[in-house]
């Protein structure tokens, strides 16, 4: 039987070098769990049902984990699930802890992916010595990073390997595209995973009336699609890239998961590139 994706024909796409097929539009959780628990749910489920089988969580997101924990009720096996572990805790051991104490909150017994959510004070050669002592255990399949830029990419590579760092999410939206210059380059390079945190930006998406926001809908109208959808086909138009939005309705989720059809003209990537330049290469790596 197909499974979610294949039924709903969103695009998978591999992630990483191990050549593990996600959907390029996936689910984000980042604050899912501040408004309505049962809408929040039914998001998930939705977005589920439509394909959006990437869910991406972390341990600071409060209550986001048994929230998902409880929508893949009865679905855990169509799911590519993703959590993180705090800098705070990214000891070789409390890494170790860290994760048991977020399979719990998942009611699973493994992460298809677990990521260190930024760099800390711990050396990362311990976090990267508990995410193999995960795999090995069977607890984790995979292990990535979060907001790393080169440098530390360079760093972890030179620790773990080639093929090992599955991916690196990092925030990616229309008004910041910084990491085009020399993270998604290199990610690129060593057969890394690109994830889009906050692709519509945190309450700055283009308004209507806006130059941006005109050349949006503009092609918006020209696919019977919405600026949304634009936007996401636009930040995954490199086979590298994958997204995340969150959706806090059944509705936006199918907003959301519609996108993976659109295929945007090289006219209509150049008109975006024009509205929504990505700037001059800069110090430091953008984040949230």
């Amino acid at each position: 039987m197909p499974d979610a994706s294949e039924r709903a024909g969103v695009p998978q796409r591999p992630f990483g070098s191990r050549g593990v097929g996600v959907s390029v539009i996936g689910q984000g959780t980042w604050s899912l769990d501040r408004g309505d628990r049962g809408k929040a749910i039914a998001a998930l489920r939705q977005g589920l049902d439509l394909g959006m089988s990437h869910i991406d969580t972390a341990e600071m997101y409060g209550e986001a984990e048994p929230l998902v924990g409880e929508a893949l009720a009865g679905r855990r096996d169509e799911v590519f699930l993703v959590s993180k572990v705090l800098p705070s805790n990214a000891s070789r051991r409390g890494t170790l802890q860290a994760c048991e104490r977020s399979l719990q909150r998942l009611k699973t017994d493994r992460l298809d992916c677990y990521l260190l959510h930024w760099r800390g004070s711990y050396p990362l050669a311990d976090t990267i010595a508990a995410f193999e002592d995960l795999v090995a255990a069977g607890k984790i399949l995979s292990w990535g990073v979060s907001n790393f830029d080169v440098a530390d990419l360079d760093e972890a590579l030179a620790l773990a390997g080639p093929g090992r760092i599955a991916c690196n999410q990092v925030l990616y939206h229309l008004r910041e595209r910084a990491i085009e210059h020399a993270v998604i380059p290199w990610c690129e390079a060593h057969g890394v995973a690109v994830t889009a945190y906050s692709p519509f930006g945190k309450d700055d998406f283009p308004a209507p009336r806006s130059e941006g926001g005109r050349v949006l809908q503009r092609i918006a109208d020209a696919h019977a699609a919405t600026p949304h959808q634009v936007a996401l086909a636009f930040l995954t138009r490199r086979r590298s890239v994958f997204a995340i939005p969150k959706a806090s309705s059944a509705a936006h989720a199918a907003d959301n998961a519609a996108a993976a059809a659109l295929r945007l003209s090289e006219q209509d990537t150049a008109a975006l590139d024009t509205a929504f330049p990505r700037g001059p290469v800069r110090d430091g790596l953008p984040m949230l």
